[in-house]
């Protein structure tokens, strides 16, 4: 059944109230169920979201989302523009109400709860900051909401600015601040209230590239001194991997593979995300022999080995991926197997490493090298005949064949 016309509706078959008791028990989605993880900060419950158009017709911008997020996490949602990741952040957040689902905050359901009386805080890209108050005032205006004041609120403010390394500047106004102070200040506020959950919303991408890697390595620390579940949306995917326990990748409204960074990198389930998570070569094949957890899979570069072939089944078609920095150049064919000719088509230098561009039967491979591993005798020129090795261990075989 179409997710828009399905009349399953988790607040009303949930019975949630707002304000009640966490609940950990067997959660029922329709056909389905699935015990609530108890150790989550956040449990997404087969959400979905449209946005009407211009004739009347209903977009769908999320489908079907179905995640938990653990207590004190780094989470991470990763994907391109459109993909539906600031949406999702927004009906945490409550800005928005999805169509269908529901959304739990430390196990309690946020059906109808408006923004402002979640135990969430969001941190925004453009600051949002107040530019007629001061630093410490903007970091205060929160808490005066909730009626602290005198020294209580004193001691909260220059603690939450000290956390952040800006207490020197309480005193000054946003206009006088750089673009890495401001978004101190914004994240000053947003801790300041010790909500369960902060809200990120691609907070960095205003920044230059130093300030960017400089306050990824801090946001880290921070999270990581804080013991706060932090929710962070990104569309860099370097960004992600640094600073995330877990990442879930997303693509047109559904969550395309979600687990670590090593995870997501070394072993991607699809196309998609191998691409979208640094680049990767992809190998189209039909397995000729399995053996056990190998496969031998036909290609057009020949025949090649490969040590994820767990499930695969003779005469089935495959995509193989492969990172670039894992082919080995080499000027000899040791003939060990899962060699492939290919001859250099361009040179990349891009300082750290040198990027080959190659062709290899009619298609264009890949392969990376740091230059510091880069000898006299290693170092490749153009139109130059090469061996290309492929190690079995980095033959991923991805399930979008």
């Amino acid at each position: 059944m179409d997710f828009l016309s399905s009349p399953y509706n988790f607040a009303h078959d949930l019975d949630f109230t707002p304000g009640s008791p966490p609940i950990t028990g067997v959660v029922f989605k329709g056909k389905r169920t699935r015990e609530l993880s108890a150790d989550a900060a956040v449990s997404v419950l087969e959400v979905s979201k449209s946005y009407p158009g211009p004739h009347g017709e209903r977009t769908p911008v999320l489908r079907d989302i179905d995640l938990d997020i653990r207590r004190g996490e780094f989470f991470s949602l990763l994907g391109p523009s459109g993909c539906g990741k600031t949406t999702l952040l927004r009906l945490l957040a409550g800005f928005e109400q999805p169509d269908a689902g529901a959304v739990l905050i430390g196990g309690r359901d946020m059906t109808g709860v408006p923004a402002h009386q979640r135990p969430v805080n969001t941190v925004f890209q453009s600051y949002a900051l107040f530019p007629h108050l001061t630093v410490a005032e903007n970091v205060a205006f929160g808490l005066k909401q909730k009626g602290v004041r005198g020294a209580d609120l004193q001691a909260k403010v220059a603690r939450a600015l000290d956390t952040v390394q800006i207490g020197a500047f309480g005193g000054r106004k946003p206009e006088q601040l750089s673009g890495g102070q401001r978004q101190r200040v914004a994240l000053a506020r947003a801790i300041v209230n010790e909500p369960e959950v902060l809200l990120l919303d691609e907070p960095l991408s205003a920044l230059d590239l130093k300030l960017r890697k400089q306050l990824q390595v801090e946001l880290s620390n921070l999270q990581e001194e804080l013991g706060m579940t932090f929710v962070f949306v990104t569309h860099d995917q370097e960004e992600a991997l640094v600073m995330s326990d877990r990442i879930a990748v997303m693509n047109r409204g559904r969550i395309e593979q979600l687990g670590r960074a090593e995870e997501l990198y070394e072993r991607p389930r699809t196309a998609f995300v191998a691409n979208f998570l640094g680049s990767s070569n992809l190998i189209a094949g039909k397995v000729q022999a399995v053996m056990g957890t190998e496969a031998l899979v036909g290609t057009r570069f020949g025949p090649l080995r490969t040590l994820h072939g767990a499930g695969l089944r003779p005469g089935q078609d495959v995509t193989l991926s492969i990172r670039p920095e894992k082919l080995r150049m080499e000027r000899d064919d040791e003939t060990e197997g899962n060699e492939v000719r290919a001859r250099v088509d361009d040179i990349v230098y891009t300082g750290a490493e040198n990027q080959y561009l190659l062709e290899a039967a009619g298609e264009r491979l890949v392969a990376f090298q740091l230059n510091a591993d880069i000898g006299a005798d290693e170092d490749f020129d153009y139109e130059e005949e090469v061996a290309l090795y492929l190690p079995p261990a980095s033959l991923v075989v991805l399930e979008d064949a």
